[in-house]
């Protein structure tokens, strides 16, 4: 019987023995049982705690159901973005605040976004990391219009989806490494996060540190921990004790989100943990995450032939198979143990790495992990990590031309610096591209660039090739669609195999394309003629001041006071009616010199032609007269110029627009002359300079005095023994040369006359031997008053000639600039214009693209409505950071007049109907065999470098490319560019036209069909 009357004591064996001492009294003993009991159940319950985490399993889960977040409507009132750890930044979830901004300015809106529960909210704000199902694999991810993928990156790119395909000799082996208490079946319950002896062990041994520094501290990490320090510690590092906490409570909470058992979850922290692991960074590659992407990039080894080998039995191997084996399970565990420092074990001491993985390959075998056999075979093995990642197959650029366009269009867009870090987003683009369509074409191109291919497919393009190697030709199609309010990109594809894209990367000759921006400028000119003058009356109109050479204005006049009609329709109608001759015989002064032109077509070098039949049939002539006028219109209309320049010699702004001619010119040269002594050494300027020269005495002592003004008449002497011939040296005195032609005897052009060299190239060689690391700019601020002294003789009065043809080069240059602005209104891309009447022909260049948003303004009534190849961006879909962007629409802008847009499109049709164009005529037919028409204009350019002797004879020509285009609209949805292109000298043996580009659309025509009744079948007859 209990001596203290407590029976339930008897439960407790050890207390049950346990008899009263003598000098104890009844309550004294009473309450040490109680105390002694209560303190025995709080060991145990912690005992219980610290193997079982049965408390942790009650409390984190209630917990985590409360870590919720959800996508609603609109800009979330309650999110929360990262801190910049590895994971986070690389997939941007750190960086949304700054992506979001630049892409609300650019126009875009938050459509939906994650909303975080309360208690999320609270312990985000307390530093505590994600917690949610996080992503081993993400990356960009480009969509066309239905959803289909044109582009996907996922990084890492070999991982292992599932716990299940990870070799348990590779479990077991980590754990072995890392965390050896995991997976216990025993305790189902267990806290993977942390390990409390180990933790106890690191907190003793830290605190030692802090006494004694050379104490080493032990990590308590688990894998658990790991994994969040990895992916979410400031640099993947754990700087402070609060830092180590926050990752133990973010592990915790991570590890019970299933639920009171964290099996299931110890097993997924191992496989995000070896998906997961950095292992530096591979030339070639870049960062090397994952133990996958790890032995592909230092080994070459496809994880995909050393997993079955691994996962089979060792007695079912072969000697072969056994050996390959030992081998990928030692690049395995070389990787698995290069963790803790990978940069130093992988690129900077792999033999530390290879005697590191030795002594573990011991240990392994000593605790049973791996067979004697597996561990003397990995021994064997001798490995070495590469130093550049493997090579791979060259990324094919024409099949990823339209998204390539996209990720092009995004850089800027999202603020990054390169392709690189576009592609490791977790990001979804949804684009308005079809790939349908998109591939189609791509197809078509591959099979035009094959003489057998084209042939067998009766493609009328090789025809037009004649004879010419077709596999050279790069083709370039856009194809943009009108829908309310946008015109969205439907194709933009080529079959350059580089990353150019020449539809809107580069600048080139179209040709006669340009045809059409000066057409619509002249009409521009006549509305704007109309609204000054329409409301006057006949007298007035007669007696209104008129410009010289003013033809423009001339006619305007002359047509208002004498039509019955004086609306603006019919002055331009009656505009495109003004006739010009096509004789190429005349010459033009324009672009500072004499030029001559010629018709692509002899038989039209003797007819006159209306400006809307030379706009059908491509008049060079026609337009080089018109764009005169153009010039002639705008040349007195510009600030500070006015007809007494060329009238009157005491005019004060002669001067001005002298001395602006003389600065102008001289930075020409000045520029030209650096780059010919740019980075050569004084002596190597001094011997170009006088390479090839006549040098008399006379001439060569005013060089290198100019030159080097300083030096001695030792000097001097030398440098004319080294290149005067004695007999001729034998006749002068170098000491009278000396004196005579020093650098302060004779102005700086007058130097340059005695020397037969230009004075600027005498002065940029002496400002380079004074200053040998000076700049361009240096130079030019420099050079202000010897550029205007080498042009004095520019302006004595009896060179009023010369001083008029350079006041009208420059008057012509302001008129070009005004030009510029109506061209750039028109979305012309460049910011200036080739001061040239040639610019009507296509000297001053286009792109494809900008080509194609103009024919888009004229198809819609003169509305530059705003274009959109992406529509929406979803970033991290499935995480707390979760937001879908949409593409604001612009409000759309007159560009153009309706009047001059519906008579500009109508003479595009007339292109096809009856011009250069009559290959694409009635090319678009319906299913329901509804004819769509289709107006264009077409371009040739032939480009080349040509040097011209004194008379203005050509007396050398290099062939820079060659160019066939055609620019379109079809009805009144869809309009776009097709163009063909011989870049280099290759291209001096191509002779096609813009015939070659309108064929091209023609074979095209079945695709753009599809597409339009693919899109909207039921609205296909609002195509015309």
């Amino acid at each position: 019987m209990n001596p203290w009357g407590y029976g339930w004591i008897t439960d407790f064996p050890a207390l049950s023995r346990w008899s009263r001492p003598s000098f104890l009294k009844p309550k004294q003993a009473q309450r040490i049982a109680i105390a002694t009991s209560i303190g025995v159940l709080a060991i145990a319950a912690v005992i219980l705690e610290l193997r079982n985490s049965w408390l942790e399993s009650l409390v984190f889960p209630t917990a985590d159901r409360h870590l919720t977040y959800r996508v609603t409507d609109g800009p979330s009132n309650a999110i929360h973005y990262p801190a910049a750890g590895p994971y986070d930044w690389t997939l941007g979830y750190a960086r949304m605040p700054v992506l979001l901004l630049r892409l609300q300015a650019a126009g875009y809106h938050v459509e939906a976004q994650a909303q975080d529960s309360k208690l999320y909210s609270i312990l985000a704000d307390t530093g505590v990391y994600p917690i949610y199902h996080q992503k081993d694999q993400a990356g960009l991810t480009i969509t066309d219009r239905n959803g289909r993928p044109l582009f996907v990156s996922a990084r890492p790119q070999r991982i292992y989806k599932t716990y299940a395909d990870i070799p348990q000799l590779v479990v077991n082996t980590l754990l072995f490494i890392e965390n050896r208490h995991m997976l216990d079946s025993r305790h189902p319950n267990r806290n993977p996060a942390i390990e409390w002896d180990r933790l106890l062990k690191a907190v003793l041994d830290y605190g030692q540190h802090i006494v004694d520094p050379r104490h080493p501290v032990i990590g308590g990490s688990t894998l658990a921990t790991q994994l969040e320090k990895m992916r979410h510690s400031p640099g993947g590092r754990t700087h402070s004790p609060l830092e180590k906490f926050r990752q133990m409570t973010s592990a915790t909470l991570a590890a019970y989100q299933q639920g009171t058992a964290t099996l299931g979850a110890q097993q997924e922290i191992i496989r995000d943990y070896v998906n997961s692991i950095p292992l530096a960074a591979s030339a070639g590659y870049g960062d090397v995450e994952g133990l996958g992407d790890g032995l592909w990039a230092w080994y070459g080894a496809d994880v995909s032939k050393v997993n079955p080998l691994l996962l089979a039995p060792e007695k079912n191997l072969s000697p072969a198979q056994m050996m390959n084996r030992a081998r990928g399970y030692r690049e395995m565990l070389s990787l698995l143990l290069a963790l803790r420092a990978p940069g130093h074990y992988l690129v900077d001491e792999p033999e530390t790495l290879a005697t590191q993985t030795d002594r573990y390959l011991f240990a392994l075998c000593e605790r049973g992990v791996i067979s004697e056999r597996l561990r003397d075979l990995a021994l064997r093995a001798r490995l070495k990590p590469l130093k550049r990642a493997p090579k791979v197959a060259p990324e094919n650029f024409v099949e990823n031309k339209a998204a390539n366009t996209v990720r092009t269009a995004l850089l800027p867009l999202l603020g990054l610096p390169s392709t690189y870090e576009l592609d490791r987003l977790d990001l979804a683009v949804h684009t308005t591209i079809d790939q349908t369509t998109q591939q189609g074409v791509a197809q078509f191109f591959e099979r035009v660039a094959d003489p057998k291919q084209a042939q067998a497919a009766g493609f009328g393009q090789y025809q037009l090739l004649e004879q010419s190697d077709p596999s050279k030709v790069v083709y370039s199609f856009t194809l943009y669609e009108h829908t309310p309010g946008v015109n969205v990109l439907r194709v933009q594809t080529d079959n350059l195999n580089q990353p150019l894209n020449i539809n809107q990367d580069s600048r080139l000759e179209l040709g006669s394309t340009a045809k059409l921006r000066t057409m619509i400028t002249y009409l521009e000119i006549v509305a704007a003629l109309h609204r000054q003058y329409a409301g006057l009356t006949p007298y007035k109109l007669k007696t209104a001041a008129k410009q010289p050479e003013d033809r423009l204005t001339e006619w305007a006049l002359t047509y208002l006071a004498t039509a019955q009609d004086r609306s603006l329709k019919a002055m331009l109608e009656a505009a495109l009616q003004r006739k010009y001759s096509g004789n190429p015989r005349e010459t033009f002064f324009t672009a500072g010199g004499v030029h001559h032109f010629e018709n692509f077509e002899k038989s039209e070098n003797g007819q006159v032609f209306t400006v809307a039949s030379a706009f059908e049939d491509s008049v060079n002539l026609v337009f080089i007269r018109l764009m005169r006028d153009v010039v002639n219109y705008y040349r007195f209309r510009t600030a500070g110029a006015a007809p007494e320049l060329l009238e009157d010699w005491n005019d004060p702004a002669r001067r001005q627009y002298l001395a602006r001619f003389a600065d102008q010119e001289g930075r020409l040269y000045l520029t030209r002359f650096y780059d010919k002594y740019r980075g050569k050494s004084p002596d190597q300027a001094l011997e170009t300079l006088v390479h090839g020269a006549y040098l008399t005495p006379l001439r060569a002592a005013v060089i290198y005095r100019s030159v080097r003004p300083e030096a001695s008449l030792e000097q001097m002497t030398d440098f004319l023994e080294d290149h005067i011939p004695s007999d001729a040296l034998a006749r002068e005195d170098p000491a009278k040369l000396y004196v005579k032609y020093g650098s302060d005897k004779f102005n700086l052009s007058d130097r340059g006359y005695l020397a037969h060299v230009h004075p600027l190239e005498l002065w940029v060689v002496a400002y380079l031997h004074q200053h040998p690391r000076a700049h361009l700019k240096e130079l030019l601020t420099s050079s202000a008053h010897e550029r205007q002294e080498v042009y004095w003789w520019l302006f004595k009065t009896e060179h009023k000639n010369a001083q008029d043809n350079r006041i009208r080069t420059l008057l012509e240059q302001d008129a070009f600039r005004e030009i510029w602005k109506s061209w750039k209104r028109q979305g012309y891309p460049f910011d200036s214009l080739v001061p040239s009447y040639a610019t009507t022909i296509g000297v001053s260049g286009d792109t494809p693209a900008a080509l194609a948003e103009l024919v888009g303004i004229v198809m819609n009534g003169g509305v530059r409505y705003p274009a959109m190849k992406i529509d929406q961006m979803h970033f991290g879909q499935g995480t707390p950071t979760e937001t879908v962007v949409s593409r604001d629409i612009p409000a759309a802008k007159q560009i153009i007049a309706p009047e001059i847009a519906a008579l500009v499109r109508r003479e595009l049709i007339g292109v096809v109907e009856n011009g250069t164009g009559r290959r694409a005529l009635k090319s678009i037919v319906l299913s329901n065999g509804k004819v769509i028409p289709v107006g264009g204009k077409t371009g040739t350019g032939d480009n080349r470098l040509e040097s011209f002797s004194a008379s203005g004879r050509v007396i050398g020509s290099k062939v820079v490319n060659r160019t066939a285009t055609f620019v379109f609209l079809v009805g009144n949805r869809f309009y776009g560019t097709v163009v063909a292109y011989v870049p280099g000298p290759k291209a001096a043996s191509y002779r096609f036209t813009s015939a070659l580009a309108v064929q091209i659309f023609k074979d095209l025509a079945p695709q753009i069909k599809l597409l339009i009744e693919r899109i909207e079948p039921s609205n296909s007859a609002r195509a015309d």
